[in-house]
C-alpha cells in the first residue's frame, strides 16, 4: 500500500520569514517560450515589462487595434490547446523588435515585428508549423499602448509563483514539475507552501517596488504541457484539485510604487 498523503497545508499567516526573488520571466509572445531576465523596472499602474506584447490570432477574432479589448485566449494560439508551441524556442529583442524562433536547436525564422514583412515571415512559418491546428489565417497581433494580451479580464499586471508551493504539489503528485509550466513573472523562494494564497489585498515590497496582490491564479490545461518536451505529460489541474480541493497556483498583482527589481531581492509584506 502506498504511504498516505499528508493533509494539504493550511496557508500560514504571511508575516515571516521574508521570501527571496529567485527568477524573473517575461513572455513577449503569448503562448511562446518564457525569457529569463535578471533585472526589471516596474512602473506603477503599468504591465510587467515586455510581457504579452504580441499574440497570434488563430483565425479571425474581431480584435480591433484601434479599440483594443479583451478577447478569450481561445482566439489565439496558446498552450491550453496548442501544446506543440512549446517545441519552439523563442527570443525577443525589444531594442530592435526582432523575434527569432528555433526548432530543435536550429533557427527557423528571425524577423522584425515592427514591419509588415517581418510579421508575415513569422506568420508563414507558424502556419507551416501548426498545420491543422491553424483554424484560419494566422495573424501576429501587436498590443497597442496600454494594452496586453492577458488571459482574463482580471488577471492583473504581473504574476508571482511560490516555488515551495510547486515543490509541495510535486510531492503530492509524485512527479517533477518545471516551474515554467505556470508561466509566471516572479518566482519566489522561502515562504511555506500556500502562503501566497492568503495574500489577497495585501501589499508586498520587492526590491525598490511595491505591489498589491489582486487575486489567486486559477490554472487551466496549459500547465499540463511540459515546457521542455512540448508533451502534455501530466494533468496538473487534476493534481491541484486532488491535493487541495481547488485549482489555484500563484497570484496576480499590480504595481503601486515604481522601482527596480532584481533576482536576489527580498520579498516581504510592505
Amino acid at each position: 500500500m502506498p504511504a498516505p498523503v499528508p493533509p494539504a497545508p493550511v496557508p500560514p499567516a504571511p508575516v515571516s520569514p521574508a521570501a527571496m526573488l529567485k527568477a524573473i520571466y517575461r513572455h513577449p509572445v503569448k503562448g511562446l517560450s518564457p525569457e529569463a531576465v535578471e533585472v526589471v523596472t516596474l512602473e506603477a499602474g503599468a504591465f510587467f515589462p515586455g510581457d504579452r506584447l504580441y499574440a497570434v490570432e488563430n483565425g479571425p477574432s474581431g480584435f480591433d487595434p484601434d479599440a483594443p479589448a479583451y478577447r478569450p485566449k481561445t482566439d489565439y494560439l496558446m498552450l491550453m490547446r496548442n501544446a506543440r508551441l512549446a517545441g519552439l524556442a523563442s527570443r525577443y529583442e525589444p531594442e530592435t523588435a526582432t523575434l527569432s524562433l528555433s526548432l530543435d536547436g536550429h533557427e527557423a525564422v528571425r524577423a522584425d515585428l515592427s514591419t509588415a514583412d517581418g510579421r508575415a515571415e513569422v506568420e508563414a512559418f507558424l502556419t507551416f508549423y501548426m498545420g491543422e491546428e491553424a483554424r484560419g489565417p494566422l495573424r501576429l497581433l501587436t498590443a497597442p499602448e496600454g494594452f496586453r494580451f492577458m488571459d482574463s479580464r482580471r488577471s492583473g499586471f504581473l504574476s508571482l509563483l511560490n516555488l515551495d508551493s510547486v515543490r509541495d504539489l510535486e510531492a503530492r503528485m509524485g512527479a517533477a514539475l518545471d516551474p515554467r509550466r505556470f508561466r509566471m513573472n516572479l518566482h519566489l523562494e522561502g515562504w511555506p507552501a500556500g502562503t501566497e494564497l492568503a495574500l489577497e489585498g495585501r501589499h508586498l515590497k520587492i526590491g525598490e517596488a511595491e505591489i498589491a496582490v489582486l487575486k489567486r491564479t486559477e490554472r487551466c490545461a496549459a500547465v499540463n504541457v511540459n515546457p521542455a518536451t512540448a508533451a502534455r505529460d501530466l494533468n496538473v489541474v487534476k493534481g491541484l484539485m486532488a491535493a487541495y480541493g481547488h485549482t489555484d497556483c500563484g497570484i496576480y498583482a499590480k504595481v503601486v510604487r515604481s522601482g527596480r527589481v532584481a533576482v536576489g531581492d527580498t520579498v516581504a509584506l510592505a
